[in-house]
């Protein structure tokens, strides 16, 4: 999967919020001072291109939908982060964002929770 620019990623999240959404329903969630038209709709087209974006036509419209879900591309992105930067090691990457992040002892718990939670999982 190719890796998306900044500009490319917050489209797609507003697309993955909307789900279905022609460009100027798209061009309506951005906060001011918003793109120019022409440039978010020349972002839509290059999403269409790399093929994370399809649409469908009506009339002269076209009602455009994500392909890849958020859910896969932020998989995606957390693999190559991972890989980049911590080694493929999730042990390393849990040390650095518990050290290097400002958690409270109950964020700390709730995250504790989470991993008993999936080691009870594959246990049974």
């Amino acid at each position: 999967m190719k890796e998306l620019t900044k500009a490319e990623e917050q489209l797609m999240h507003y697309l993955w919020l909307l789900e279905k959404a022609y460009l100027k329903d798209i061009v309506e969630q951005y906060p001011d001072p918003a793109p120019a038209y022409t440039t978010i709709s020349t972002v839509v087209n290059v999403l269409v291109k790399k093929g994370f974006i399809g649409f469908n036509t009506h009339g002269k419209s076209r009602e455009y939908f994500p392909i890849i879900s958020k859910e896969k591309y932020t998989q995606q992105s957390m693999n190559g982060l991972m890989s980049s930067f911590f080694d493929n090691s999730t042990k390393k990457f849990a040390s650095f964002f518990t050290s290097q992040k400002d958690l409270s002892v109950e964020e700390l718990r709730e995250i504790r929770k989470l991993i008993d939670e999936q080691i009870a999982q594959r246990k049974s």
